[in-house]
This record gives C-alpha cells, sequence and structure tokens, in this order.
C-alpha cells in the first residue's frame, strides 16, 4: 500500500524527525534506556530519531498506526496526513500534499 505524498519526501522527513523527536521516550523504540539516550551527541541523537522517522514513514504503509515511546504516529489517508501525537496533549500534523 504505502504512504502517498506529493511533497518531498526530504522534506516529510525532515519534519516527522522533528515531530517525533518531540516524544520525551522516542528511544524506547530502539530498546535504549534513558541513560543510553542521555550519553549520544547532539548529532547521533538526530541521525538515530531520522532512522526511526524514515522506518515509521515507510511502516505506516503497512500499519497506519505506531506506538513510538509514550507517542503515537498515526496515517490519515483521508486527509494527507502524518499525525505525531506527543503525549496525549500535543498533537503535530505533517502535510503529505
Amino acid at each position: 500500500m504505502g504512504v502517498k505524498h506529493a511533497r518531498e519526501y526530504k522534506e516529510i522527513l525532515q519534519e516527522l524527525t522533528e515531530a517525533i523527536g518531540s516524544i520525551g521516550d522516542g528511544y524506547v523504540f530502539f530498546e535504549m534506556e534513558e541513560e543510553e539516550w542521555s550519553q549520544m551527541e547532539a548529532g547521533e541523537r538526530h541521525d538515530v530519531l531520522e532512522a526511526l522517522a524514515d522506518d515509521v514513514f515507510y511502516g505506516l504503509g503497512e500499519d497506519p498506526v505506531i506506538k513510538v515511546g509514550g507517542g503515537l504516529v498515526a496515517y490519515r489517508a483521508k486527509h494527507h496526513c502524518i499525525e505525531v501525537s506527543i503525549d496525549g496533549k500535543e498533537s503535530r500534523i505533517i502535510r503529505l500534499v
């Protein structure tokens, strides 16, 4: 199936990386401990988050909702967007068109 998009993938990935990075315990997705995450340099953390965003983007094509730490990432095909629920109170919307 896949996630349909008309925007440049690079732009979508950048926004998705930032949104997923806002999930306080997103590193749990990689079965990392908070201590391991905090010891990484900012550049390393960004690279890990970008890889996670890429995996999640393609994973949404198979499963429209993916849990990332305490947050949720959902593909809203009807609305042409990806919604990242940070903590149940805050959401980020990534437009796909």
